[in-house]
């Protein structure tokens, strides 16, 4: 259901507000709080591309009979949410585990009774092209109406040549088809298959030496990610991943310190990585040196609520000057949900995250963690036309409105993908 940028101009007018960030890179610390507003505001897009944004008393001249009009009167206008960390293409799932995790069974126990990451490497390693890119953009559907307009997607749910290819095949093909925006990541150091155990720097010479060379030649990734964790990849092993990933031209992410302080945050700094995700153990140190690098520091509180885990320190990573980004961390396992609602609720409850933060994390920061925020995640002249209309009058309902959903229209490149005043609520097709 991809929809390109037409000819057709849109213009929304009369919004109670229209409420962004601005800038072409991640907000950190107290610039998080920092967005601008305008009451009864008016945005103008063409070929998919804000023109110009102010107040609708200002508008200029513009071609009614070649323009779509949304009068947004009493509705908040901010821009397209940006979950810059998912595991959405996987096959198989596993509802068992969530209850035998609530009964507080270990998860090696899991393991031995066929449960943890292994069994869905194995439903996805079965899983046919056609049979995961159906399922795959079922789930994009649900999320671009929840206001999702771009998304991060991993592999890692092969752990072998043929299936991360084709994870990432999906992915691509679904960028060009879908109305969501996808954002590819390699992730083949997820885990480390039964054929490897006792044998990782075997596994992580396979990675290194066969899959992401088989990546890169044929241009399917945009991040290279990979489990630092004790008992999964270690600091050593994950930086040889890493540093061959970018020397081949991938971008870097890293999954730090989520179950202890492993040095993950601290090697996310060390190399430049664009993100570090988790990071519920991260240290001191290196939370401060995230910050004095520019490493966007992705905050997951949905897989911490699912796994009765301490939530990521948030808090102190703004107060130390740093930049985080908000995402669902959809997977099939630790955190079965794509609700931004439950996010945001999450955010503001627990993370004691305000308003602002909240919206930055969601949109301008999202979108720096994946690498786009040159041309989304803000409102301004020359960025794409992302946009979402709330159903309430001021931004402030997004947490407010406690794990409700109030998205009204949703617009990718400057079309209305989305508008759930209609009775269909499905994706609008662009044919």
């Amino acid at each position: 259901m991809h929809r390109e940028s037409g000819s057709r101009s849109l213009l929304i007018k009369h919004a109670a507000e229209i409420v962004t960030n601005t800038g072409t890179a991640a907000k950190k610390g107290a610039g998080m709080n920092q967005l601008a507003k305008i009451e009864d505001g008016a945005i103008l897009v063409k070929e998919g591309i804000i023109e110009w944004v102010g107040l609708t008393a200002d508008l200029p001249f513009y071609n009614e009979e070649n323009t779509e009009i949304i009068d947004a009167s009493g509705c908040s206008v901010i821009p397209g949410f940006v979950d810059s960390h998912t595991h959405f293409v996987f096959g198989g799932y596993r509802p068992e585990e969530f209850f035998w995790r609530l009964d507080g069974t270990p998860y090696l126990d899991i393991l031995e009774r066929g449960g943890g990451i292994l069994n869905t490497v194995k439903a996805t390693q079965s899983m046919g092209y056609d049979a995961m890119l159906q399922i795959a953009s079922n789930r994009l559907d649900a999320m671009v109406a929840m206001g999702v307009t771009t998304v991060e997607g991993k592999s890692g749910y092969g752990l072998d040549l043929d299936t991360e290819l084709r994870q990432l095949k999906v992915m691509g093909e679904l960028n060009n088809r879908h109305a969501v925006e996808v954002v590819p990541t390699f992730m083949g150091a997820h885990a480390v298959p039964p054929e490897y155990r006792g044998r990782v720097d075997d596994y992580v010479a396979f990675i290194t030496q066969k899959v992401l060379p088989a990546v890169v030649e044929q241009g399917i990734a945009e991040f290279c990610d990979a489990f630092c964790e004790k008992g999964v990849f270690s600091v050593e092993q994950t930086r040889k991943i890493l540093q061959t990933a970018s020397g081949l031209g991938l971008k870097t992410k890293i999954h730090a310190d989520e179950i202890v302080s492993f040095g993950g945050a601290e090697l996310a700094a060390e190399l430049g990585a664009i993100s570090a995700d988790h990071l519920l153990q991260a240290s001191d140190k290196g939370i401060a040196e995230m910050a004095a690098r520019g490493v966007v520091a992705t905050v997951l509180p949905m897989t911490a609520f699912c796994l009765r885990e301490e939530y990521a320190r948030a808090r102190a990573m703004i107060d130390s000057g740093g930049a985080i980004a908000l995402a669902t961390d959809y997977n099939p396992g630790s955190c079965f949900s794509h609700s931004i609602p439950m996010l945001i609720a999450l955010a503001a409850i627990q993370l004691k995250l305000s308003p602002a933060e909240i919206l930055t994390a969601l949109t301008l920061n999202g979108a720096a963690a994946v690498g786009r925020a040159d041309h989304i995640g803000t409102l301004e002249r020359g960025k794409q036309g992302d946009i979402l209309i709330l159903k309430y009058p001021s931004h402030l309902f997004l947490s407010y409105h406690v794990g409700m959903d109030i998205i009204d229209k949703v617009i990718k490149k400057g079309q209305v993908i989305v508008d759930k005043r209609m009775a269909n609520l499905e994706v609008i097709d662009s044919e």
